[in-house]
């Protein structure tokens, strides 16, 4: 009687198992992880925590124009900014997007905490992402040129955040920017292996919000400066922004600038 193993048929190889490090999906996804916290994160601390918290207190509006002045001036200031600043943010982005819509929300139908720090994630990232785009174009393609004249650079921000719609978006993006990079950090230590462990993972998260909470507390507070603020105070400010904006005014209803 012949035995089963010689009548079975032959077994041909199949799929290999996916492992950690092979793909170059696994390098996106660990290039897409580290430019959220270098240098992109980097840039978001030194935004909130730094250069904005300058704007607080009574010298805020020269304080805070010297911040702007001392960053337009930095050596290679547009390659520093296109490789350290704008190429990391539209990779993240736009890769951040492509495993947005490659991946299956489920937080409704499974409503773990996993499922909704997911989709947080994810909603935070795109609203951030808005957030900076309206943020550059207002504050560098409109209106005065703040590398030329870093001196009108409170009061330009300062007629952004008057406007109750803009500065409710300014309030919205900044909470978004916050978390998206105050638990991207987490997520980071996560997949880097570098926090293990659910109990050294549950402590690096409480870390984690408190951080957000610090970056919200430091955004609020300048925005609070910027509003607070009497445009009366800074007269030479309000003069250059003025000026420039009804330049702009008169060229749109003209269709060219008054010489």
């Amino acid at each position: 009687m012949a035995s089963a193993s010689s009548t079975a048929p032959a077994i041909r190889d199949g799929v290999a198992p996916l492992r950690a490090g092979q793909g170059y999906s696994f390098v996106l996804r660990r290039l897409h992880s580290l430019s959220g916290i270098v240098p992109v994160g980097a840039f978001l601390v030194e935004h909130i925590l730094i250069s904005n918290s300058t704007a607080i207190g009574p010298n805020g509006p020269a304080a805070y124009a010297r911040q702007v002045s001392f960053l337009a001036n930095l050596p290679l200031v547009f390659f520093l900014e296109l490789f350290g600043i704008w190429l990391p943010i539209l990779f993240h982005a736009l890769y951040g997007f492509y495993i947005w819509y490659r991946g299956d929300g489920n937080a409704v139908a499974y409503p773990w905490s996993g499922n909704w720090m997911y989709t947080a994630q994810r909603w935070t990232g795109g609203i951030a992402f808005v957030y900076i785009l309206w943020h550059t174009y207002t504050m560098r393609f409109t209106g005065v040129d703040l590398h030329d004249n870093p001196m009108a650079s409170f009061g330009k921000v300062q007629m952004e955040v008057m406007h109750t719609a803009q500065f409710l978006f300014y309030v919205v993006g900044l909470v978004a920017a916050s978390w998206h990079f105050a638990y991207g950090i987490w997520l980071f230590s996560a997949k880097w292996g570098i926090v293990s462990g659910d109990k050294a993972q549950k402590r690096l998260l409480r870390l984690c919000v408190v951080f957000f909470m610090v970056l919200c507390g430091a955004g609020f507070a300048s925005l609070y400066s910027f509003r607070s603020r009497p445009l009366a105070d800074d007269e030479p400010n309000r003069a250059i922004v003025h000026s420039n904006h009804k330049a702009a005014e008169q060229t749109a209803s003209y269709g060219r600038p008054v010489q």
